[in-house]
């Protein structure tokens, strides 16, 4: 029994991990939201050259305190609207 437990308990702390992305605030002009911009960097899979991908999300920022600039950690949750499915956690880097 209690082996089953402890499964259980890790399945869920599975389940609750949440992917997360570091970006730059690129917008802030829509009322609780944020437009953020991820880079990604990888290997071109035939060349082997380093390429550079971006790609932005909408993330809920319920305060609207967060600016054009602002290094951000973004979580992903459940759909807020049409296009946010990410929340702004935390403030990493502030432009001065």
């Amino acid at each position: 029994m209690a082996n089953e437990e402890t499964g259980t308990a890790a399945e869920t702390a599975a389940r609750k991990r949440r992917k997360t992305r570091v970006g730059i605030v690129s917008s802030d002009k829509s009322d609780k939201t944020v437009t953020v911009v991820v880079e990604r960097r990888a290997a071109h899979p035939g060349y082997g050259k380093q390429i550079t991908s971006t790609k932005k999300y909408h993330a809920h920022d319920e305060k609207n305190e967060f600016k054009v600039g602002d290094v951000v950690r973004i979580v992903e949750t459940r759909p807020l609207s049409k296009t946010k499915r990410w929340r702004v956690v935390e403030l990493i880097e502030r432009p001065e």
